[in-house]
């Protein structure tokens, strides 16, 4: 039996394309349910509000799991932005990927970032399909593989 068994992953989606979304969720799902992980998810309007939800949920203790109040080991971001004919893509590009990190480094949540910055609709297709292949498979991969690693150096520390 797997040591996963106990990880609780949080999905966040940014839902502002509902098909790509879809299609990421379907990867992770089975990647996570693969390995015998759990999840909860939570549904933003798009990318950049999921940085945001992230944070939310290190401020009401429900991750990381070093909370005392902790419910989830890790995260598992997922969503789309597709380039324009404006900036809007850069800012949006740029903010999200930025603020996820910044709330995963500084609050030492394991995050597996599946957050699709594309040219086209095409693209982001190509990418979110596939099941546990797609970029939804891997950014759960992603996320059990750090987690993986923080227990690694717990047991190191001991």
């Amino acid at each position: 039996m797997s040591a996963r068994l106990r990880y609780r992953i949080l999905i966040i989606e940014g839902r502002f394309y509902d098909h790509i979304s879809d299609a990421l969720l379907e990867g992770a799902v089975a990647e996570l349910e693969a390995a015998g992980a759990t999840y909860d998810r939570v549904t933003v309007p798009g990318a950049l509000e999921i940085p945001q939800a992230l944070m939310q949920a290190v401020a009401a203790g429900l991750i990381p799991a070093t909370a005392p109040t902790a419910w989830y080991s890790g995260a598992v971001a997922l969503g789309c932005v597709i380039r324009g004919e404006t900036s809007h893509y850069d800012i949006v590009c740029n903010n999200a990927n930025h603020w996820l990190m910044e709330v995963a480094i500084r609050h030492n949540v394991p995050v597996g970032n599946g957050i699709l910055t594309v040219d086209t609709e095409a693209q982001a297709l190509a990418r979110a399909r596939g099941g546990r292949e797609g970029k939804g498979g891997a950014a759960a991969r992603a996320c059990l593989q750090l987690l993986d690693i923080a227990r690694q150096f717990q047991g190191q520390g001991a």
